[in-house]
């Protein structure tokens, strides 16, 4: 008996060492060195939105992914393209309940050059109270395609001038039209006439179907735009690398595909995407959160400025949004035995949970969370031309990003499920 325990504790040992080997071989620093000091060079002169150069980048992280063997997301490419919609308005007339509205009370969400609507329309009224999340309405109206008049409550005066400031929209599928007031809309007449312009963008995405489970998702994503050229600091240098700014996230994303690709154990289906225009509003990852049903998501790790220690040090990372649902803990329990840990955000102030690519899908229920390392109240190259390789830790890199793959490991087998986001949990 002794014997026979000794002889399966040995092929644990045995297995567990080659597995190190395995994933060690795959995902190490001059790996990761390799994919960004490509993403952050000089040549792609800081991956601006519309600029040449972004398209370099979608190009070489396409490549990649055909290289790792995942499907492509769109017949036989990688590319996931759609439009932004560059608006402003030129004239709005409005009347409810025999009142004349400002302009300033009124917002529009629609592609169309001129919109005339009035009760007779069919747009389905919606009243949108004190209690009542905005953002969260818009982003599922934003999903159904419908025309919407939405009633909002005074108190999302904030929100709302947010929304009828914005510049640039994502090209809408139906039309929601806005109203600041605190009433009903009985009869109406509303007239909003704007220039639009498309301006052409695309996510990278791969994807690695699942074997037993296809048809539920996991997702690994992070955006690979940035700030461009602008002007020179002291040192006469005008790119914006973004080597952390999320060189380092995309890096991640690509460095995952090729490990669960050599695997190819993976029941649920694994979804790989690079978003762009992150810094431009998240049109990226809204226009990929509508493609899915939110339903079928299990769940979502943005990768966010990994490049450089957490607050704690090395081996650490932190989660926004930590807790929303139980997908910490379950990442914790799969990294039990390592060296590495996950925190909570440390910066809850900051909001951060809603400023990246994560939020459309988590507003729609998904256990969706950023995984960064950032020292959001310190990061010195935040959003400068000093923000280089030279600055990061590629052998911290590759722990962190080994670290991700070990502790999604339950999660992508279909054993464990987190937790979904509630309503109530996004509230501020």
């Amino acid at each position: 008996m002794v014997k026979r325990c000794s002889y399966f504790i040995l092929l644990l040992l045995a297995k567990q060492t080659a597995f190190c080997q395995s994933i060690d071989k795959i995902i190490n620093a001059a790996a990761v060195e390799r994919i960004e000091r490509t993403l952050s060079s000089d040549d792609m002169r800081g991956r601006k939105t519309f600029s040449p150069e972004i398209d370099k980048a979608a190009d070489f992280i396409a490549s990649t992914f055909k290289k790792a063997g995942l499907q492509p997301v769109n017949g036989n490419s990688y590319l996931q393209e759609f439009a932004m919609l560059r608006t402003s308005v030129i004239s709005v007339n409005a009347q409810v309940n025999g009142r004349t509205v400002t302009t300033q009370n009124i917002a529009v969400l629609t592609g169309k050059e001129e919109l005339s609507i009035n009760q007779a329309s069919g747009y389905k009224m919606m009243v949108v109270h004190a209690k009542d999340t905005l953002q969260n309405i818009i982003t599922r109206l934003q999903r159904t395609g419908g025309d919407y008049l939405l009633m909002v409550d005074t108190t999302h005066r904030a929100l709302f001038e947010r929304v009828r400031s914005r510049r640039s929209v994502f090209s809408p599928k139906g039309n929601i039209v806005l109203v600041l007031a605190s009433e009903e809309a009985g009869e109406y007449s509303i007239h909003y006439k704007q220039s639009v312009s498309a301006m052409p963008l695309k996510n990278v995405v791969g994807i690695l179907p699942g074997k037993s489970k296809k048809q539920e998702y996991v997702i690994f994503s992070g955006h690979y735009d940035h700030l461009g050229v602008g002007k020179p600091n002291a040192a006469g240098d005008s790119i914006y690398n973004g080597a952390n700014d999320d060189a380092a996230g995309t890096t991640a994303v690509i460095m995952l595909a090729n490990y669960f690709a050599k695997l190819k154990n993976n029941e649920r289906t694994i979804i790989f995407a690079a978003f762009t225009a992150e810094e431009s509003g998240g049109f990226g990852s809204t226009y990929f959160s509508q493609q899915f049903n939110p339903d079928q998501v299990m769940a979502m790790f943005n990768i966010e400025m990994i490049g450089t220690e957490s607050k704690w040090g090395t081996n650490s990372a932190f989660i926004t949004g930590y807790e929303k649902t139980d997908m910490g803990k379950i990442l914790e329990k799969n990294l039990e035995g390592t060296n590495f840990k996950f925190y909570p955000d440390p910066y809850p102030d900051q909001q951060l949970f809603y400023r990246s690519d994560n939020a459309t899908l988590a507003r729609l229920g998904v256990p969706a969370h950023t995984i960064s390392t950032s020292k959001m109240d310190s990061e010195k190259y935040y959003h400068t031309q000093e923000d280089e390789i030279e600055t990061l830790d590629m052998n911290n890199m590759a722990a962190i990003i080994k670290a991700i793959a070990i502790s999604s490991t339950s999660i992508v087998a279909g054993k464990d499920t987190p937790t979904r986001v509630t309503p109530d949990s996004l509230k501020r």
